[in-house]
Formats: C-alpha cells, structure tokens, sequence
C-alpha cells in the first residue's frame, strides 16, 4: 500500500484528504509536529507528499527543499494561495505540481496517481541505475544511499555529492576547492567551515558502516578516500 503523507494545519481539510484519499486504498499519513516535517518525513518514508505553503514556524517552500536534500518522491503543493508567484516558487523549491484551493476531489486523486505512476509505476524512467563503485563502496545517487559488505546507509544530498566526489578521485586527492564548488548552490554561499562540518558528516557515515579513518586529511590540499577492499573484510 503506497503512503501519502499530508502537511496541512488546517485538521478540517486535512481530515477531508485523508477520508478521501483512503477510499482508493492509500495509506494516509497526518503530520502533526509542524515545527519539525523533516523529521516525520523521514519516519513515514511516504511515497507522496501533499504540502501546503501556509504553515506554523516555517512555509511549505522551506519544507520542500528540506525533503529534497533527502528525497526524490513527489512533492504537491496544495495552497489556497492561486498567484503566479506562489506557484513559481513551488516549482523553484522542487515541488512537482500545484494545486489550488478549494480543489476538486477528482483533480486531487488524479494527479497524485499520474505522480506515482511517473515516479514508480508505468511511466517511470527504464534507464539503468547509475551506481559508483569503489574499494567494496556502493554510492546510489539517485536513491541517496551508500552501501558496503550487507550495510546500507541513507544520505544527504551534501553527504552523497562529497562521498561521490571522494569515490571518483579515488586513491587520488579531492581538492576543497573542489569540494566547495560541488556543494555549492544558487542560493547559499559554501564558506570554508560548512565543508568541514560536512566533512565530520561524511566521517560518521563511514563509521556507521564500521569503517574508522575512511577520509583522510591531506594537509595543503583536500581530502582522500581511505577505503581498501579485499573481497573478504573490511580494513
């Protein structure tokens, strides 16, 4: 059963999408902690989210790029607020559709269904997978996730774009300045100490899949992969 979860502080219209979202055999998650949606997100793991822009301590624009730094699932913005701008900033911040209040049930159900198909069912991409691998590391971009031996680890977008980068320099050095510029975006500026906070990041994935000094230091210079691979153990 595919799960929706809905971000909406309004308990009537949220109650109304759930009741009628049920009725096609989908389950329905209600967010109740609207200072922290990231954190119920990443409980439910739901395969759509309903968002609304409007919401308590931060808008639903923040929320968006908050999920996409973890996940690619649909985002639908659903907002009583109809103007242009409003529905180019969900589109800038990584929703998939708009939808505008009050909204006809049918149009509802209809696009959350076009949405999963596209994204996990008939319409979904048939191209292979891209998958690096190095020294016994799986990296899925795509999907966020690292792999090593049987251990499987979800990522930030950050923490995915520096292990990659480390990956493909491998045995090589990975300039910070290089890295600085992978983690660079339209909107915020990357300065020195946000690297190394990402940089302390990364160490502790590594170590939640047991692998201690996994990137090494290189004074002057950047950082190193230091993962070796024997086909048997880890070392």
């Amino acid at each position: 059963m595919q799960k929706i979860m809905i971000v909406e502080d309004d308990p009537k219209i949220a109650g109304l999408l759930q009741n009628h979202i049920t009725r096609y055999a989908y389950e329905v998650i209600l967010t109740v902690n609207f200072s922290n949606v990231l954190e119920e997100f990443r409980q439910a793991q739901p395969d759509l989210v309903l968002l609304d822009v409007n919401l308590p301590s931060f808008d639903g624009y923040y929320w968006c790029r908050q999920i996409r730094n973890h996940s690619i699932c649909p985002v639908l913005f659903i907002s009583a607020r109809s103007g242009e701008m409003d529905q180019i900033m969900a589109l800038e911040n990584g929703a998939d559709d708009y939808i505008t209040k009050p909204f006809d049930y049918g149009i509802i159900m209809a696009k959350i269904r076009s949405q999963l198909r596209r994204a996990y069912g008939e319409y979904a991409s048939r191209t292979e997978e891209h998958i690096v691998e190095v020294a016994g590391l799986r990296l899925y971009p795509e999907r966020m996730e690292l792999a090593y031996t049987d251990a499987v680890i979800p990522l930030t977008r950050k923490e995915c774009d520096i292990i990659g980068s480390l990956m493909e320099r491998h045995p090589r050095v990975a300039s910070r300045e290089a890295l600085l510029e992978k983690l660079w975006d339209d909107q915020n500026f990357v300065d020195e100490n946000t690297l190394n906070v990402n940089i302390t990041r990364v160490r502790k994935k590594f170590q939640e899949l047991g692998l201690e000094d996994a990137v090494e230091t290189v004074r002057g210079s950047g950082y190193r992969l230091n993962v070796f691979w024997t086909g048997e153990e880890k070392q």
